[in-house]
C-alpha cells in the first residue's frame, strides 16, 4: 500500500511538471507571435510613412528669407509625400527654442526642423547646450545663401581691401553691427582671420535682432555688417555697398558684386539651411523625407524662385553628407570662437 501511494505521488509530480512545460511553451509561442505581430506592424508602418500631416518647426518668425525658403521647398515636397507639411514658427533664444522643441519630440518622422546654421553658432556662444550633429538626425541640406561684407554707400569704401585697411589704420574705430553669437558675429571673426587682422581692432556693436541693425546701417550709425541678397537685395546699389561676396564665384543674380577671393581674401561664408529630425528617427523615414526634398529642389520653378528672389543657391546634400558638413561646421566654429567674446 505504501508503494502504491509513492507511485501515485510520483505520477502527480510528473503530471504537474508536464503541465508547467506545456504552459511555458504556450507562453513562449504567444510571445513569439506577439513579437512577430509587432515587427510586422512596425514594418508596415515604415512602409506606409507618412500617414498623416508632418509638422515643420521653423526657428524664426514668419516672413523672413529662411521662413519663405523652408515653406517653398516643403510645399513642393508635399506632392511627393502625399501629406501636408504644416509650418510652425517658433522664435526666440537665437533659434534654439525651436530647436529644443524638435529635439525633444517623438522620433517618429512627424516632427522635423527647418535648421539654420546660426543654431550651431548659438552652441559656441553658450546659448544652447547641444550641437546640431549631436542632437538631431540630418535629413537633407537644401540651400546656401552666400553672405556679403556690407557697408553704407557714404562710407567711401569701394571694396574689402578699403574696409580692412581702415580697420588696420584706425583700430577700434569701425563699428560693426552684429547679434552676439549669430552669423554676422562669426562672419567678422572669420574675415579678420582671413586678412590677418585682429578682431580686437573692431568695435563690435551688439543688437538683439537684425531689424534694428539694418535700420542703423541705413542711418549710418554703424559702419558695416554681414548681409545677403536674400535679406537686403533692394538696398544694394542705393543705400548699401557690397564690398565683397564670400563665395567661390559671382552670383548670376548679382554679377556686379565681386567675390572676396577675387580680392585676394580666401574666405567663403554662407547661411545654410537644411532639414533635421529628432535623434533616433529611423533611417527608412529619413530617406523617404530626404528624397521628397531632393525632388522638390529639382523643380525648375522652385530653383528659379530660390535663385532670383532670395539670391540663394539650391544646394542639395543627402543625410549622410549633411551630417559630415555639420560636424565640420562644429570644428570650424570651435576655432573661430576662441578669439570671440559673447
Amino acid at each position: 500500500m505504501r508503494n502504491l501511494n509513492s507511485i501515485s505521488w510520483l505520477f502527480l509530480v510528473l503530471f504537474i511538471i508536464f503541465l508547467g512545460i506545456i504552459s511555458a511553451c504556450s507562453a513562449s509561442n504567444s510571445n513569439n507571435n506577439n513579437n512577430d505581430l509587432n515587427n510586422s506592424e512596425e514594418a508596415e508602418s515604415e512602409e506606409d510613412f507618412p500617414e498623416k500631416d508632418i509638422e515643420m518647426v521653423i526657428p524664426h518668425g514668419p516672413g523672413g528669407a529662411s521662413d519663405l525658403i523652408f515653406r517653398l521647398v516643403a510645399s513642393k515636397a508635399e506632392e511627393e509625400l502625399g501629406q501636408t507639411i504644416v509650418p510652425v514658427n517658433i522664435d526666440g533664444a537665437s533659434g534654439t527654442a525651436a530647436a529644443r522643441e524638435v529635439k525633444d519630440a517623438e522620433p517618429d518622422g512627424y516632427t522635423i526642423f527647418g535648421a539654420h546654421n546660426g543654431i550651431e553658432m548659438a552652441y559656441h556662444a553658450g546659448i544652447s547646450d547641444f550641437t546640431l550633429a549631436e542632437a538631431f538626425d540630418p535629413i537633407a541640406h537644401i540651400t546656401s545663401t552666400p553672405n556679403i561684407l556690407t557697408s553704407n554707400t557714404n562710407s567711401g569704401w569701394k571694396d574689402a581691401e578699403d574696409f580692412a585697411d581702415y580697420i588696420e589704420n584706425n583700430p577700434g574705430e569701425l563699428k560693426w553691427g552684429h547679434v552676439p553669437g549669430s552669423t554676422d558675429h562669426f562672419f567678422i571673426s572669420e574675415f579678420m582671420d582671413a586678412v590677418d587682422g585682429d578682431l580686437d581692432d573692431v568695435n563690435l556693436v551688439p543688437y538683439e535682432g537684425s531689424g534694428d541693425l539694418i535700420n542703423d546701417l541705413l542711418a549710418e550709425d554703424i559702419d558695416g555688417t554681414m548681409n545677403n541678397i536674400a535679406d537686403s537685395k533692394d538696398y544694394y546699389g542705393e543705400e548699401f555697398v557690397a564690398l565683397g561676396l564670400a563665395h567661390d564665384e559671382r552670383l548670376e543674380e548679382a554679377s556686379d558684386i565681386p567675390t572676396l577671393k577675387e580680392q585676394g581674401i580666401d574666405m567663403t561664408n554662407a547661411t545654410t539651411r537644411g532639414f533635421l529630425a529628432p535623434e533616433g528617427t529611423s533611417e527608412d523615414k529619413i530617406v523617404i523625407l530626404q528624397d521628397a526634398f531632393k525632388k522638390a529642389l529639382e523643380d525648375p520653378e522652385v530653383q528659379e524662385q530660390i535663385n532670383e528672389e532670395f539670391g540663394t543657391i539650391e544646394d542639395y546634400k543627402a543625410h549622410d553628407e549633411y551630417e559630415k558638413d555639420l560636424k565640420e561646421l562644429t570644428e570650424k566654429l570651435n576655432e573661430l570662437s576662441k578669439d570671440m567674446d559673447f
